[in-house]
């Protein structure tokens, strides 16, 4: 049987940003963080959660590195490493999420230490991170796109956190105000890596079908952290 034709490279586009259906942006959990509904000890769990899929980000980029058989790909991919794991002790991305946290009340110990991670959050972390060292690079690359999605989400929460949240230092919330511009850098990028490398039809569903896999996991993520809060907060 013949292969179908590949779609060009803006229609192939347009399919990825279409994803945008999918994000975790409108997962409820989300809304209600916004909203700024969530009592305290959800926002603590919320951090803490977050910072298990946080800290391995470095990893998983790491896997593409690996992966990837292209020099220049490789060169820009490290700036992503170097972005969450900083450039020296207590710069970058992880560092300050780790701020976040100490700001929030919760200590940095126990952030570290990963009492708070919840076994789905855990399992759904360890599956994306699997994805990127066992499959093509290529769509390790394309499941990072949700960043495609993020910027806006990110400079809603920054607003959101100093408007409702007034009980966490405003000092904390470092990684929301320097984010956006980042992600859309590297969303840029992987965009055009993914269209670029991604020229047959399989590889163009594969592409997709990877970018949905990130989806589930993120929405998983919150998921279990929504169902964490209905547990213990009496929701329903």
């Amino acid at each position: 049987m013949t292969e179908p034709a590949a779609a060009g490279a803006e229609e192939f586009a347009a399919a990825l940003h279409a994803h945008a259906e999918r994000y975790w942006d409108r997962h409820p959990f989300h809304l209600r963080l916004h909203r700024g509904e969530l009592p305290p000890d959800e926002v603590r769990r919320w951090i803490a959660n977050r910072w298990y899929y946080q800290k391995w980000l470095p990893q998983k980029d790491a896997a593409v590195v690996a992966n990837c058989p292209v020099p220049g790909i490789r060169r820009r991919w490290l700036q992503r490493i170097a972005y969450q794991d900083g450039t020296a002790e207590g710069r970058g991305g992880n560092a300050q999420w780790l701020d976040l946290a100490e700001a929030a009340g919760l200590p940095r110990a126990e952030v570290l230490d990963e009492r708070h991670v919840l076994p789905a959050v855990r399992f759904a972390t360890d599956a994306y991170v699997s994805f990127a060292r066992t499959r093509p690079w290529t769509e390790a690359v394309a499941a990072s796109l949700t960043e495609l999605f993020s910027p806006g989400l990110m400079r809603e929460r920054h607003s959101a956190l100093r408007t409702h949240y007034p009980w966490i230092d405003p000092a904390g919330l470092g990684y929301f105000a320097a984010r956006p511009r980042a992600a859309t850098g590297d969303a840029r990028h992987a965009l055009g890596v993914v269209t670029a490398y991604c020229t047959t039809h399989a590889q163009q569903r594969a592409a997709l079908d990877a970018l949905a896999f990130k989806c589930d996991v993120l929405w998983s993520m919150l998921d279990a952290l929504d169902h964490a809060g209905g547990t213990e907060g009496g929701r329903a």
